[in-house]
């Protein structure tokens, strides 16, 4: 067979997977993540099992960090600094819905955000969609949230069932899978943005942690926004996340218990569109080129 002959039966080739250079500025395709769902959930599968590999209670700490921090706010804000988060609502609910929805948010930027630096080796050795691994870190995150709300319900139907509570719910309750996708994809295109930014700036991961945390208090999470002045609160609402949470203890305690407003959520959802795709494109242009950065 002639060397002309070879390069036409190559061409004629029904290959069953072409890999080949975008020239589009954005790199991303939905049918590509479609064709690796696979390699998601093995990624899944890895990190969660990774997490709590060579731990002595397992994935037992999914259950047992909501339940120690929830018990030291409620002593340190509760019974010490005596914050007012409404008449007849238990402190411990309140504050473990708080940390329920905070810790999500919080864990999808923090592994996100480590998503080039851990996982350069790989990187440098195959080629499969970069936006695997965050992904694989949302989702994993997503089954720890689904673990822990198991235990706010449990315990939210105990002061139902067999407390004098009374504690009453609200429609915003149905708004439920719609707030966990807002935060999920809040959270991954914060991570993207701070990832793509640390394959140049190795500094800024030392601040990831510190500037969570302070996000934290910007956040109604261990105090009522109803509590901070009106003249003041609309400050607070500008975060996205404010709004979320606020919708989440109003759906679970009733209107008396929150604030919230559909301006204020649609607002939310708009800054999450705009983070979430402004962090894909980045972090879609800086997979081409990080190997030579890294």
């Amino acid at each position: 067979m002639t060397n002309k002959q070879e390069s036409q039966h190559k061409s004629n080739t029904d290959w069953d997977l072409i890999i080949e250079s975008k020239s589009s500025k954005s790199s991303f395709s939905l049918n590509e993540l479609i064709k690796y769902k696979d390699l998601i959930f093995m990624f899944v599968k890895r990190d969660f099992v990774s997490l709590y590999k060579q731990t002595i209670l397992g994935p037992l700490w999914v259950i047992i960090q909501p339940i120690l921090t929830t018990i030291t706010f409620t002593v340190v804000f509760g019974k010490i600094a005596k914050i007012d988060i409404g008449e007849g609502l238990p402190p411990v609910l309140f504050y473990l819905l708080g940390i329920t929805t905070w810790t999500y948010f919080s864990d999808c930027i923090t592994k996100t955000s480590e998503t080039f630096t851990a996982n350069q080796n790989i990187f440098g050795k195959v080629y499969f969609p970069r936006l695997t691994t965050p992904l694989s870190v949302v989702i994993t995150n997503l089954i720890k949230l689904a673990i822990q709300f198991v235990l706010f319900l449990g315990i939210y139907f105990y002061f139902i069932l067999f407390t004098d509570v009374s504690i009453q719910i609200s429609w915003q309750l149905a708004l439920i899978p719609i707030l966990i996708i807002l935060m999920a994809f809040l959270g991954l295109g914060i991570g993207l943005i701070i990832s793509s930014l640390t394959t140049k700036y190795r500094d800024l991961k030392f601040l990831i942690t510190f500037g969570v945390q302070l996000a934290m208090y910007a956040t109604p999470v261990v105090y009522p926004l109803k509590n901070v002045s009106e003249d003041y609160r609309w400050i607070l609402q500008l975060n996205p996340m404010t709004n979320i949470i606020e919708a989440f203890k109003i759906g679970f305690f009733g209107t008396g218990n929150g604030v919230f407003s559909l301006y204020y959520l649609g607002y939310s959802a708009l800054i999450t569109i705009i983070i979430f795709f402004f962090g894909l494109h980045l972090f879609s242009k800086i997979e081409k080129t990080f190997m030579d950065t890294i």
